[in-house]
C-alpha cells in the first residue's frame, strides 16, 4: 500500500505514461471536456484541489521540461498569484510560455491526459510537457 506521494491510481497511471515530449493538462473546473483525451477528475468542492496544488504534487514525481499557460491568466489574476505557479515551474527547471487562450486550447487534443481540478481561478489551466 502506498503511504506517501501521489495516491490516486488513475493519476499514477497517467504519470507512468508521461514520457519525453508528451503533454498533459491540469485544468480548472470550467475547462471544456475533450472526449478524445482521457480525463481524471479530482474535483471535490470549490477550490479543492486547485491547479497549483496538483502541480505541486506532480512536479516532484516527473521531469517537466516546459509548460504553457494562457496569457489571459496574467491579465485576469493578481500578479503574485501567477508568479507562484511560474516560480514553482522554474524551481523544477521547467520553462513556461504564455500564449493566447485560443492557441492554448489547440494543444489539448494532442495531450495524453487531462486532470480536472476544482480551481475557480480564471485561466488557471497549465499544459505540462515532459522533458
Amino acid at each position: 500500500m502506498l503511504k506517501t506521494g501521489i495516491l490516486n491510481p488513475n493519476l499514477l497511471e497517467l504519470l507512468g505514461r508521461f514520457r519525453h515530449t508528451n503533454t498533459i493538462v491540469i485544468a480548472d473546473r470550467g475547462f471544456p471536456s475533450w472526449p478524445q483525451v482521457p480525463t481524471i477528475d479530482l474535483s471535490l468542492t470549490d477550490g479543492i484541489p486547485t491547479v497549483r496544488q496538483v502541480l505541486e504534487a506532480i512536479l516532484p514525481a516527473c521531469r517537466v521540461g516546459g509548460a504553457f499557460m494562457a496569457a489571459e491568466c496574467k491579465k485576469s489574476n493578481p500578479a503574485q498569484t501567477v508568479q507562484l505557479a511560474v516560480n514553482l515551474l522554474k524551481a523544477h527547471d521547467a520553462a513556461i510560455r504564455f500564449e493566447a487562450h485560443a492557441k492554448f486550447k489547440t494543444r489539448v487534443p494532442g495531450c495524453i491526459g487531462l486532470i480536472r481540478t476544482a480551481d475557480t481561478m480564471p485561466y488557471a489551466n497549465i499544459i505540462l510537457e515532459s522533458a
